[in-house]
């Protein structure tokens, strides 16, 4: 937890930039009837009956200090595809960055042994070699400014069904694009301090 705190109280260097990523599993969905759309005295109307049309998930990553965010649907959240996420991130959006410090959760995919697993190792050390990870606790996904992000695009963008990955990943790239458009951006305050505070139940008796 403070690994990550201190993290987040680096300031900004443009070299090596803080991004926070995160998955989130979606569920694809269409109306069992046709909504009955809004119309004076009345609002839209759908029936509470749905049709499952598969899964997906979404690759989440923000860099916090420039009201940055970039979305990205996937049929699925395999080794691979991490890696492929990792990849885009460090020769599309930061090609220039000496290296990036990373913080996410501790899932099974996110390792370095995944870069291994997808690209020659010459190409793997390439990109590992330019990742500073920085991992929340167990339990501490709170920690993870990329959850916040899901959570608002959640509430903004994902609170009505969507029924294919194409349409999924038109709708949050339109959010994003707007989001980053304001750089509307997290204002964290949480401090090293405040949770030794507030959060000495945590820490172990000497």
């Amino acid at each position: 937890m403070e690994d990550v705190l201190e993290t987040y109280a680096l300031p900004d260097d443009p070299e090596i930039p803080l991004i926070c990523m995160d998955e989130q599993p979606i569920q694809l969905l269409d109306h069992s009837r046709p909504p009955q759309p809004m119309k004076p005295g009345q609002v839209l109307r759908e029936d509470y009956e749905y049709v499952r049309k598969g899964s997906c998930s979404l690759f989440l990553f923000t860099e916090p200090l420039a009201g940055w965010r970039h979305v990205q649907a996937s049929e699925r959240r395999t080794k691979s595809d991490w890696a492929l996420q990792i990849q885009e991130l460090l020769e599309v959006h930061y090609p220039e960055a000496k290296r990036v410090r990373l913080v996410m959760d501790n899932l099974n995919t996110h390792t370095i042994s995944s870069l291994y697993e997808t690209f020659p190792p010459e190409q793997a050390l390439a990109l590992a070699k330019r990742l500073e990870i920085h991992y929340t606790p167990k339990h501490g996904s709170w920690l993870n400014i990329a959850e916040i992000e899901l959570s608002v695009m959640t509430i903004q963008c994902l609170n009505r069904r969507i029924t294919s990955i194409e349409e999924l990943q038109g709708e949050v790239s339109a959010w994003e694009t707007e989001r980053n458009r304001i750089q509307k951006s997290v204002d964290w305050q949480f401090t090293t301090e405040q949770a030794r505070g507030k959060l000495k139940h945590l820490y172990p008796e000497i």
